[in-house]
Protein backbone atom coordinates (compact mmCIF):
# COMPACT_ATOMS: atom_id res chain seq x y z
CA UNK A 1 0.00 0.00 0.00
CA UNK A 2 1.35 3.70 -1.16
CA UNK A 3 2.16 5.55 1.95
CA UNK A 4 -0.53 8.68 1.18
CA UNK A 5 -3.43 5.53 0.98
CA UNK A 6 -6.01 5.59 3.43
CA UNK A 7 -6.89 2.05 4.86
CA UNK A 8 -11.13 3.09 4.68
CA UNK A 9 -12.04 5.24 2.19
CA UNK A 10 -14.35 8.57 3.18
CA UNK A 11 -17.08 8.33 1.76
CA UNK A 12 -18.29 12.46 0.67
CA UNK A 13 -21.14 13.51 -1.50
CA UNK A 14 -20.33 15.81 -4.60
CA UNK A 15 -21.86 17.51 -6.91
CA UNK A 16 -25.80 17.11 -6.90
CA UNK A 17 -25.08 14.28 -4.02
CA UNK A 18 -23.52 11.38 -5.79
CA UNK A 19 -20.75 9.38 -3.53
CA UNK A 20 -17.19 9.71 -4.05
CA UNK A 21 -14.91 7.43 -2.30
CA UNK A 22 -11.43 9.65 -1.34
CA UNK A 23 -8.38 7.14 -1.04
CA UNK A 24 -5.42 8.54 -0.19
CA UNK A 25 -4.28 12.55 0.68
CA UNK A 26 -3.94 13.19 -2.84
CA UNK A 27 -7.81 12.69 -3.28
CA UNK A 28 -8.40 14.90 0.15
CA UNK A 29 -6.03 17.42 -0.86
CA UNK A 30 -8.11 17.86 -4.49
CA UNK A 31 -11.15 18.08 -2.62
CA UNK A 32 -10.15 20.66 -0.17
CA UNK A 33 -8.11 22.71 -2.89
CA UNK A 34 -11.21 22.55 -4.87
CA UNK A 35 -13.78 24.15 -1.65
CA UNK A 36 -15.04 27.54 -2.57
CA UNK A 37 -12.89 29.90 -0.93
CA UNK A 38 -15.82 32.18 0.82
CA UNK A 39 -16.84 28.31 2.41
CA UNK A 40 -13.34 27.69 4.01
CA UNK A 41 -12.72 27.78 7.50
CA UNK A 42 -10.61 26.85 9.92
CA UNK A 43 -11.94 23.12 9.47
CA UNK A 44 -10.91 23.39 5.81
CA UNK A 45 -7.14 24.82 6.97
CA UNK A 46 -6.77 22.21 9.48
CA UNK A 47 -7.60 19.44 7.49
CA UNK A 48 -5.76 21.33 4.28
CA UNK A 49 -2.47 21.42 6.20
CA UNK A 50 -2.88 18.43 7.21
CA UNK A 51 -2.34 16.90 3.89
CA UNK A 52 0.64 19.08 3.32
CA UNK A 53 2.00 17.41 6.50
CA UNK A 54 1.42 14.24 4.96
CA UNK A 55 3.17 14.29 1.90
CA UNK A 56 6.30 15.67 3.50
CA UNK A 57 5.92 12.80 5.85
CA UNK A 58 5.43 14.57 9.30
CA UNK A 59 2.05 12.92 9.61
CA UNK A 60 0.63 9.62 8.55
CA UNK A 61 -2.16 9.24 6.03
CA UNK A 62 -4.88 8.10 8.80
CA UNK A 63 -3.88 11.38 10.45
CA UNK A 64 -4.90 13.71 7.43
CA UNK A 65 -7.77 10.92 6.75
CA UNK A 66 -9.04 11.64 10.06
CA UNK A 67 -8.86 15.64 10.17
CA UNK A 68 -10.11 15.51 6.28
CA UNK A 69 -13.33 12.88 7.80
CA UNK A 70 -13.91 15.84 10.40
CA UNK A 71 -14.02 18.52 7.95
CA UNK A 72 -16.67 16.92 5.59
CA UNK A 73 -18.70 15.67 8.57
CA UNK A 74 -18.87 19.41 9.49
CA UNK A 75 -19.63 20.33 6.35
CA UNK A 76 -22.67 17.31 5.97
CA UNK A 77 -20.38 15.69 3.20
CA UNK A 78 -20.42 12.33 4.57
CA UNK A 79 -22.33 9.96 2.76
CA UNK A 80 -24.38 7.90 5.10
CA UNK A 81 -22.98 3.83 5.42
CA UNK A 82 -24.53 1.41 2.74
CA UNK A 83 -25.21 -1.08 5.65
CA UNK A 84 -27.63 2.12 7.29
CA UNK A 85 -29.30 2.43 4.18
CA UNK A 86 -30.15 -1.19 3.15
CA UNK A 87 -31.75 -1.81 6.97
CA UNK A 88 -34.23 1.01 6.66
CA UNK A 89 -35.11 -0.12 2.88
CA UNK A 90 -35.45 -3.90 4.32
CA UNK A 91 -37.74 -2.75 7.43
CA UNK A 92 -39.92 -0.67 5.19
CA UNK A 93 -40.21 -3.83 2.97
CA UNK A 94 -41.17 -6.13 5.97
CA UNK A 95 -43.33 -3.40 7.56
CA UNK A 96 -46.20 -2.03 5.81
CA UNK A 97 -46.80 0.55 8.31
CA UNK A 98 -43.39 2.24 8.30
CA UNK A 99 -43.33 4.21 5.43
Amino acid sequence: MKPDMFRHPVTILVGLGFPAEVRSVMDAYRHLTEWPTSFRDTAHSVALKACQAAFRGEIEAETARGLFKAFAEKHDLLAPETPAIAASHMRRDRDPHVQ
